[in-house]
């Protein structure tokens, strides 16, 4: 409580005040004897009157005094507030109750230990007590903030705040002080600088565009080593004028939208000059009395990048560096929704001898072949258009404006372009490619139609020959339908017996003695009857179905021979066409011995026909070869001439036959030729030890010609068509009736 004057005191006030009333009025009475009775009289009832009102007044006034202490005492009570006077003159001290609340103390120990505050003091903040000592030297109020321990051994926090008083001599006369209990705010404090400080997140405080504070975090994101040198920095020495702009929006949305926090990324620059992405994150706050901005900026450089690959992943090849399918159907669509009035082309392209090359040179190989045919395509296409990669060896590409002027000029630029052969190290490889072209908006009015229609052309010059273009019409539809549906039906064929062998003879030239026979695959589907070999095979060969029909064929041939040697037809050789896939094959050679130990087939009586394509993997190739030839068998390399094949590699390899293409047959009767390439591949083939095979043979003429000029052997029309195995056995029997 507020200390109050005691009762006795009231009293001898009160006293003296009455005696002094009476003096005062015996003196202004004793002037008049006459009335001195009766002054007597009236100055007592005076007296009287004059002491109870006095008494009246003063313990009205003791009460307000009494209450308005209660008031003020329960205020500090209730603020955790004590308040500490000394006055030096009279050494009375004062303290409030409510100082056991913030010390834990009683209140009488303080007054019985003056300095009891200052040995509660946390030994870590005593130095606090001489800081004191020299700002109340200058006569200045202190506030000073430190820990104490109470009586109960905890720890608080308390703000005290003196005043001292000097009189006008200089004397230190009285001293005030004012105690709060702040350990809730300094822990919430410490709790929040903790937060800040150890967060990863770049946390800054921005006035007037300045630094006002930023933490440990962002101080090393800007690559400076001290926070404390960046207070006061501008914040333009670190971000960008754009990005400048992109901040002042920022404040300018919170004012005027009523954002309570606004979001945005930006770039800053670091103090290495290096550049770094944030997410940021602002806000409007007070701080040390004024308004300022906060920012907290999260780094996203690593995942900026990390989008960025996701990105390249979602819409550019990786192997070419093109854009992808996504990219090109996003593109064009784009084009479709913005261009109503404008031409644009669809060009779907596919590689005519990629297979081949992938097959036998490896995947690395073709990898290498794909980029130097992504180089070509943009360097064919320029800035007419875009250029992608659909997938595998299939390329679209979309021209702008596409006039037909245009479009073939540069259909026509990319087939001339292919002309010319692919280095890769010392090697050289020849693909070419077959173009498909759709238009908008004659051929679609959206992107799934214009590309399927394109790849429908596609098809339609691979059909024609292959390194062509041509333009999708909509009779077309049927050629892609048809191939689609023979897919199906050909994984059908192998499990429904579909599939049967013919067999054509080979003949001696000189005798017309049948000396061989060439297995040759023929399909008739209940669905769709006959198909031809050169529609089918192909298919088996893109879809890898050629491997188990290679296998079923080795297995039908091998029984056939076997049943025509029960018959008593015992020096017959059988050939049989060999696809490069299969000798991709790690198994093949075991394949082959398996079938020849299965059937008891004399090796010599087995000739595996392979084409020229053996040689885009020549050492591979020779590894397998060898294998073949250790067991026996006879070896050919088939369509001689039409591929590209290297003489100087072949007599390297166990080759025992080499069969002239039915194209440079067929032009023995073309007077401009003669037969002159016939003539000089049978010349080159006896230099080099082979047996030559002359393949296609439908006139005697022909016949005559490579019987003349020392080829041996030959097979076609003129002496025989495939036939079915029960014919050939007759034919046989009888040999041939020429």
């Amino acid at each position: 409580m507020m200390s109050t004057e005691p009762k006795w005191l009231k009293i001898i006030i009160s006293v003296m005040i009455v005696i002094f009333f009476n003096q005062v009025v015996l003196f202004i009475f004793h002037l008049n004897d006459l009335f001195l009775h009766l002054s007597y009289v009236m100055v007592n009832i005076v007296t009287i009157i004059l002491t109870i009102v006095m008494l009246f007044v003063l313990r009205r006034t003791t009460n307000e005094l009494r209450k308005s202490n209660q008031k003020l005492n329960n205020i500090f009570d209730s603020l955790n507030v004590a308040v500490w006077s000394h006055d030096f003159k009279s050494g009375h001290v004062f303290i409030n109750q409510g100082i056991e609340k913030l010390y834990g103390y009683n209140l009488k120990d303080f007054y019985k230990d003056y300095d009891l505050w200052k040995k509660v003091i946390h030994p870590d903040d005593l130095n606090i007590l001489t800081e004191r000592a020299q700002q109340l030297e200058q006569r200045k109020p202190v506030t000073s903030n430190y820990r104490i321990i109470r009586q109960d051994g905890d720890v608080r926090w308390i703000q005290d705040t003196g005043i001292p008083t000097y009189d006008d001599k200089g004397n230190f006369v009285n001293f005030s002080g004012v105690l709060f209990d702040i350990t809730d705010q300094k822990e919430g404090e410490e709790r929040y600088r903790g937060i800040v400080e150890l967060s990863p997140d770049f946390i800054a405080v921005i006035r007037n565009w300045k630094l006002d504070f930023i933490n440990e975090a962002g101080s090393k994101l800007l690559g400076v080593e001290s926070q404390f040198d960046l207070f006061g920095k501008s914040i333009t020495e670190f971000v960008s004028v754009p990005d400048v702009r992109k901040i002042s929006d920022a404040l300018l949305e919170i004012e005027n939208k009523g954002y309570h926090i606004n979001r945005f990324e930006l770039q800053i620059i670091r103090n290495d000059q290096k550049k770094v992405d944030l997410e940021m994150s602002i806000m409007r706050i007070p701080y040390e009395g004024k308004v300022a901005t906060l920012v907290v900026g999260r780094d996203i450089t690593e995942r900026k990048k990390a989008d960025q690959i996701i990105h390249h992943m979602a819409y550019y090849d990786t192997l070419t560096g093109l854009p992808n399918r996504n990219m090109f159907k996003e593109h064009l669509n784009n084009r479709l929704l913005n261009s109503e009035d404008e031409k644009l082309a669809v060009l779907f392209l596919d590689l005519d001898r990629f297979k081949v090359i992938n097959d036998t040179k490896g995947h690395s190989t073709g990898d290498h072949v794909l980029q130097l045919v992504a180089k070509r395509l943009s360097a064919a296409v320029l800035d007419e258009g875009l250029v992608s990669r659909q997938g595998g060896d299939e390329f679209l590409l979309l021209l702008n404006d596409a006039t037909n002027d245009k479009i073939e000029c540069i259909s026509q630029r990319i087939i001339n372009d292919f002309s010319q052969p692919l280095y890769i190290e010392d090697d050289e490889f020849f693909v070419t490619t077959s173009i498909g072209i759709s238009i908008y908006p004659i051929d679609g009015d959206d992107q799934e139609t214009l590309i399927k229609n394109a790849d429908t052309a596609m098809y339609l010059a691979k059909d024609r020959g292959k390194n062509n273009y041509q333009y999708y019409n909509p009779n077309l539809n049927n050629l892609s339908t048809r191939k689609m549906k023979l897919e199906v039906e050909l994984r059908k064929a192998l499990e429904n017996d579909q599939l049967t062998i013919y067999y054509q003879p080979q003949v001696e030239l000189s005798t017309k003695k049948i000396i061989a026979v060439e297995a040759l695959l023929r399909w008739n589907s209940p669905k769709y009857g006959s198909i031809s070999p050169t529609e089918f095979i192909p298919i088996a060969e893109e879809t890898g179905l050629i491997v188990p029909i290679g296998r079923w064929v080795l297995q039908k041939v091998s029984e056939q021979h076997k049943q025509w040697k029960s018959a008593g037809i015992t020096s017959l050789r059988v050939a049989v066409n060999v696809s490069v896939r299969q000798m991709q094959e790690n198994c093949f050679a075991n394949d082959v011995k398996q079938v020849i130990k299965e059937h008891d087939l004399n090796p010599l009586d087995l000739e595996l026909e392979i084409t020229e394509s053996i040689m885009q993997n020549i050492e591979n190739s020779t590894i397998v070869l060898n294998e073949l030839k250790e067991l026996g068998v006879t070896l050919s390399i088939d369509d001689f001439g039409k591929g590209y094949s290297s003489l100087s590699y072949l007599k390297h390899l166990p080759i025992d036959t080499i069969k002239i293409d039915k194209s440079f047959v067929d032009d023995i009767c073309d007077t401009s030729n003669n037969g002159s390439i016939a003539k000089a591949i049978i010349d080159m083939g006896h230099n080099l030890g082979f047996t030559i095979v002359a393949e296609g043979i439908e006139q005697e003429e022909q016949a005559e010609f490579l019987k003349g000029n020392s080829c041996e052997y030959g097979q076609g029309y003129f002496f025989s068509k495939p036939m079915p195995a029960e014919k050939v056995f007759l034919l046989l029997e009888k040999g041939l009736d020429r």
